[in-house]
């Protein structure tokens, strides 16, 4: 019997789980706000930082209580790797409407490549789209990967782990065990090329569960990235240069 993900959007679990921040700011230089209409009719806001029409694309989705916003003194280092950057924020964040569930973030992850695939070709940009999540954005990061793989070319996952984590709370155990165990399974069905990023010293996501979900993907192009003294949310800080070198080695090959 199918595991039932549906228990993944009471208002409880998704209460506890999502912690929503609006909020907008001035269209950087150079970038351009998005507006992104989901599958029924909810509308999502990003933003675009192009680098070049003959660059990858990273569509990136973020950590929990972030926004598009947060980004936009990040976007431009990807740019200067030549990589396009492409942000969305989930319902309820930033400038997007609605209200978060775990379903709804995945089935709008679809909207968004879809969004994306259609801007990029109308410009003719290369078709070279990665996908990239950070800690909660692993969950639009692997719904992606393994349902939309013929559209991507990789996977990135940073502070990542391959569990439902924090949206299990309050179930059965039984029930949480069953979702877990076809989370994982799903997890590790992704056999596109992947690269992980991870913080050494990371308290909220082990790094231990990091290397658990390389060791699952079966791709034989995969690398491991293990920041040095790094945490959950000081990746940058503490490995700026390991950081974007992996990233660019990753879409260039």
């Amino acid at each position: 019997m199918p595991a039932d993900f549906s228990l993944l959007d009471s208002p409880a679990i998704s209460m506890n789980s999502f912690y929503p921040r609006k909020g907008w700011t001035p269209t950087p230089t150079g970038a351009e706000d998005l507006t992104i209409p989901s599958a029924d009719g909810i509308t999502l806001s990003g933003r675009f930082f192009p680098a070049g029409a003959g660059q990858p694309t990273i569509l990136f989705f973020y950590g929990n209580g972030e926004t598009c916003p947060d980004y936009d003194n990040i976007a431009p280092l990807y740019n200067r790797i030549d990589v396009n950057f492409l942000v969305a924020d989930y319902r309820g964040y930033g400038r997007s409407e609605g209200w978060p569930s775990f379903n709804s973030m995945l089935s709008d992850s679809k909207s968004v490549l879809d969004f994306a695939s259609a801007l990029l070709a109308e410009r003719g940009y290369a078709d070279r789209v990665f996908v990239m999540g950070r800690s909660m954005g692993r969950h639009s990061a692997f719904e992606l990967s393994a349902n939309c793989a013929e559209r991507l070319k990789g996977v990135i996952i940073e502070s990542g782990r391959p569990i439902l984590g924090n949206f299990t709370y309050g179930l059965e155990p039984a029930a949480a065990q069953a979702l877990e165990e076809s989370y994982r399974a799903k997890v590790n069905s992704i056999s596109l090329p992947a690269l992980v990023i991870h913080g050494e010293l990371d308290t909220l996501a082990p790094v231990e569960q990091a290397v658990a979900m390389y060791d699952g993907f079966p791709s034989p192009e995969k690398r491991l990235l293990t920041i040095p003294g790094a945490g959950h949310n000081d990746l940058l800080y503490r490995g700026l240069n390991e950081y974007f070198a992996a990233i660019k080695e990753f879409v260039s090959s």
